[in-house]
């Protein structure tokens, strides 16, 4: 399982010029599921987003956690961070999760990321999303299980 998570300023989701998803400061999550992810994995991943440290404490240092400064989080599906990049021109995905393995991991991992005292919004899996944001720093990192 790969997570990007972009620390923001703002970010949104858009299906068919609808917005379903918005947060204010927080983390936008690009979350990746490939074959042999677990709900174990989703489990692993999501405590790692909540208490990655990487909002600046009173000093401007990053020592603090999404759930520390109550921040939000909007989750959105990305297929393509699964992909395989090392040989060719053209991505692989034999990697990634089947459709039904993919959409039950990641509904599982938004009803477990809506357990904890965050707001959460999410994006609608296999959607085409337009998705905008302020990357806050710019400070981005990919998180793997």
């Amino acid at each position: 399982m790969k997570g990007l998570i972009q620390r923001v300023k703002y970010a949104s989701v858009e299906v068919n010029n609808e917005c379903i998803g918005s947060i204010g400061p927080g983390i936008l999550l690009l979350l990746g599921v490939e074959r042999q992810d677990t709900e174990a994995n989703a489990d692993k991943l999501l405590h790692k987003v909540l208490n990655y440290r990487i909002f600046s404490d009173s000093e401007g240092k990053m020592n603090q956690s999404l759930l520390q400064q109550h921040k939000d989080l909007l989750i959105v599906s990305q297929f393509t961070l699964v992909a395989d990049t090392q040989k060719g021109l053209r991505p692989g995905f034999s990697q990634g999760a089947t459709p039904e393995q993919g959409e039950r991991l990641y509904d599982y991992f938004v009803d477990q990321s809506k357990q904890s005292p965050i707001r959460v919004a999410c994006g609608r899996f296999g959607a085409d999303m337009q998705v905008k944001l302020c990357n806050d720093g710019p400070v981005t990192f990919l998180l793997e299980f």
